[in-house]
């Protein structure tokens, strides 16, 4: 899975690397500041990568395009709790890439509505017993150390998701609010150590299929990435100062204090 990672682009690198249009400040939430986030949580503005025709010249080629969304889909057709606001229930901050194109809330978005999400690297949690003890009641305790996955060279990651746009329909004139998910698939190689489920990297010989609003993705395109694609992915233990969202700065990357987690690990 992939409930917290961290990012240290911006919008203004992204539309240079990619050659794309920066599109953050025109919507809803986005504000006309950026900072980098070493704890990006569920329901958080993120940055996405799309690939759209222009609304006013729809017949022109598609361009790449920087836009904030936030990070857990709401369905198209999800209600309104109250005017402009959307009933979200669980946040859909991951999506299953074998499943996405059956599940209602996914299927629409997986034929047309496809995105990178720009990440420097993810955590992930190992859970082991608590070296302190059992503890007293019938549930055991245990202790959760952190890990931050990211390609060893500090290359940028771009993971394959989907995004929505939902409108209140009660409320025309309100602004559509952007939404998006993460697609996961089974971990391969080392990371299986870590948990079963990783974030789906999408490399960029496959951004222009995976990105095209008019056709459908390549089936093979959502199937786990091969082992040699995910090698250059290094797993460390980190701060345990990233267990609490409250927490945010580079410091959370820091080593992890004492080696026990990297014995468990390795």
């Amino acid at each position: 899975m992939c409930g917290r990672y961290a990012t240290t682009t911006n919008p203004g690198r992204l539309t240079a690397e990619l050659d794309a249009i920066d599109e953050t400040g025109t919507r809803p939430g986005a504000g006309g500041s950026y900072a980098a986030n070493y704890n990006v949580a569920p329901t958080t503005q993120i940055l996405t990568v799309v690939e759209r025709h222009d609304h006013d010249h729809p017949d022109d080629d598609t361009r790449r395009r920087i836009r904030r969304m936030r990070w857990g889909l709401i369905p198209h057709w999800a209600k309104a709790a109250e005017p402009g606001v959307p009933v979200t229930g669980k946040p859909l901050f991951n999506a299953r890439a074998e499943k996405a194109a059956t599940t209602p809330s996914f299927r629409d978005a997986v034929k047309y509505r496809r995105c990178l999400i720009p990440m420097d690297g993810w955590y992930e949690w190992l859970v082991e017993p608590d070296p302190s003890g059992p503890g007293k009641g019938a549930k055991p305790k245990v202790v959760k150390y952190p890990y931050f996955m990211s390609y060893a060279d500090g290359s940028q990651l771009y993971m394959a998701g989907l995004w929505s746009v939902w409108r209140d329909r009660t409320q025309p004139d309100t602004e559509p609010l952007l939404s998006c998910t993460v697609l996961t698939t089974d971990a391969v190689g080392d990371l299986t150590r870590i948990h079963d489920r990783m974030p789906l990297p999408m490399p960029e010989q496959h951004w222009e299929a995976w990105l095209d609003p008019d056709h459908p993705a390549p089936a093979a395109l959502l199937e786990p990435p091969s082992e040699e694609l995910v090698a250059g992915i290094s797993v460390r233990p980190v701060s345990r100062l990233v267990n609490s969202v409250r927490n945010n700065g580079p410091e959370l990357l820091n080593p992890a204090e004492g080696q026990a987690q990297q014995t468990t690990l390795l």
